[in-house]
C-alpha cells in the first residue's frame, strides 16, 4: 500500500462470505462493504431518548490561533495521509475555515471522504475469511487538524456540564484503563470487607464504531446543550459520508456510509461516548426499577455487569436479568453484543478448591459461562 512504506497482503485464497468465494473485484467491494458495516439495517427506537434531559446551553466561542497550534504539535508528519495526500507539514492557519464551518453549520463535503485500506491481522493461520483483515481509514489531513481541536472544545463541554455519565471510564480525557482497574479493584475489595463475594460479567458491543446510529446521535448531540449552529455542524457532518477500499493495488469504487463513526477519526472517541451515556443513564434507570443491585464499568465497547452476593447463585441470577435487560436496550440503540466473546469472573478470597456454578445463558440467545478462577 502506498503510503508510507510498501506492504503488500499475504497471499491468499479467494476470500470467502457466506461459503462463496469473491471471484471478482467487484464481489470483493461488496463483501467489504458489507462486512466493515454490518449495521446499515440494524433497526433502532428514537423514543428511547425521551428519557433523556436537555442540558443548558452553553456558550461556544471561535477558534483561536493557540488551539490550532496546540493540536498540531503533537502530529507525526510522518502518519499515513488521507485521499489529499497532504501531510501536517503542508498546514497553514486555517482558522478562519474551522469558524466557518461552525457559523454556517456546514462541514464540506471534500472532508467526508476517506479511503479504507484493508490490512490483515497478524499471526493467522488462513487468510481466506474477512475477520483475518481490519479496515485502517485514513481522511483528509486538513478535516484531521479541525476534529482534534473540536474534540478539546467538546470534552471541555460534557465535562462543565457532567452529562457523561461516570461509569464510562473510555474515549474521554483523563479516563484510561487504569482508571477502570482501579475501579474494579476497589469494588472487589470492598466487597471483600463486607464478606461478599464479586461476579462479573465482561460483554463486547459488536462492530461498536461502525454501528453508531447517525439520527440517534444527532438527538444525543442535542441533548448536550450545545448551540443550534453547533448542532447544525454536528448534523451535516455525519451526512454523505463516502469511502472506498483499497486491497493492495485495486482500488473500489466509492460507497456512501450512513451509520457509524470512522475508526480513526479524532471526534470518533468522544462521540461514542456520547452515543453511550443515554443508554447508561437509561439501563440504571431500568435496574433500579427492577431492584437488581449490579453496578456497570464500560470502558468504550467493552463493559463489565458487577454483581456482589453472599451467594453465587444469588449473583448469577442478578447477572443473568441484567444481561437480559441490557442486551434489549443495546437494541433500542441499533447496536448488538458479541455473545461469543461474553465471560464471567468470580473474585473469591478462598484457598479451597473453587467450583462456582456455571451462568446458562441460552434462553436470552447467549452461550453457557464457566468461570476462570480468580
Amino acid at each position: 500500500m502506498n503510503w508510507i512504506r510498501r506492504h503488500k497482503l499475504p497471499a491468499v485464497e479467494a476470500i470467502k462470505f457466506d461459503s462463496h468465494p469473491c471471484l471478482s473485484p467487484e464481489s470483493l467491494w461488496d463483501t467489504l462493504h458489507s462486512m466493515f458495516n454490518t449495521a446499515l439495517n440494524h433497526q433502532f427506537d428514537l423514543n428511547i431518548l425521551n428519557n433523556i434531559e436537555y442540558k443548558p446551553s452553553s456558550q461556544w466561542f471561535p477558534f483561536s490561533k493557540e488551539e490550532f497550534k496546540q493540536a498540531i504539535s503533537n502530529c507525526n508528519n510522518s502518519s499515513a495521509p488521507g485521499p489529499n495526500k497532504l501531510t501536517w507539514g503542508h498546514l497553514k492557519s486555517i482558522i478562519n475555515i474551522a469558524n466557518s464551518c461552525f457559523e454556517l453549520g456546514h462541514w464540506p463535503n471534500y472532508f467526508k471522504y476517506s479511503s479504507t485500506i484493508i490490512i490483515s491481522k497478524p499471526n493467522k493461520t488462513s487468510y481466506n475469511q474477512l475477520k483475518a483483515f481490519r479496515p485502517i481509514v485514513l481522511l483528509n489531513t486538513l478535516g484531521k487538524l479541525i476534529k482534534k481541536v473540536v474534540v478539546k472544545r467538546l470534552q471541555f463541554t460534557v465535562a462543565s456540564n457532567d452529562f457523561i455519565h461516570p461509569s464510562q471510564l473510555g474515549s474521554l480525557k483523563f479516563k484510561s484503563t487504569i482508571d477502570a482497574s482501579v475501579a474494579l479493584t476497589h469494588i472487589v475489595q470492598s466487597g471483600w470487607v463486607k464478606g461478599k463475594m464479586t461476579s462479573t460479567l465482561a460483554f463486547d458491543i459488536s462492530q461498536f464504531f461502525p454501528s453508531l446510529n447517525h439520527q440517534l446521535l444527532t438527538l444525543i448531540l442535542e441533548k448536550v446543550g450545545l448551540k443550534s449552529k453547533v448542532s447544525s455542524f454536528f448534523m451535516n457532518y455525519l451526512v454523505k459520508r463516502k469511502t472506498n477500499y483499497i486491497w493492495n493495488d485495486l482500488h473500489s469504487p466509492d460507497f456512501k456510509i450512513n451509520v457509524g463513526v470512522g475508526q480513526g477519526s479524532a471526534l470518533s472517541p468522544i462521540l461514542s461516548a456520547l452515543y453511550l451515556t443515554p443508554f447508561l443513564y437509561i439501563l440504571e434507570k431500568h435496574l433500579k426499577n427492577l431492584k437488581i443491585p449490579i453496578s456497570i464499568l464500560l470502558f468504550i465497547d467493552d463493559g463489565l455487569i458487577i454483581a456482589q452476593n453472599k451467594s453465587l447463585d444469588m449473583s448469577n441470577t442478578h447477572l443473568f436479568c441484567s444481561y437480559n435487560v441490557l442486551s434489549k436496550l443495546l437494541d433500542n440503540f441499533g447496536l448488538v453484543i458479541k455473545h461469543a466473546k461474553t465471560e464471567i469472573f468470580h473474585f473469591n478470597r478462598s484457598h479451597g478448591i473453587f467450583n462456582p456454578p456455571p451462568l446458562d445463558l441460552l434462553p436470552i440467545g447467549g452461550p453457557t459461562l464457566h468461570s476462570k478462577d480468580t
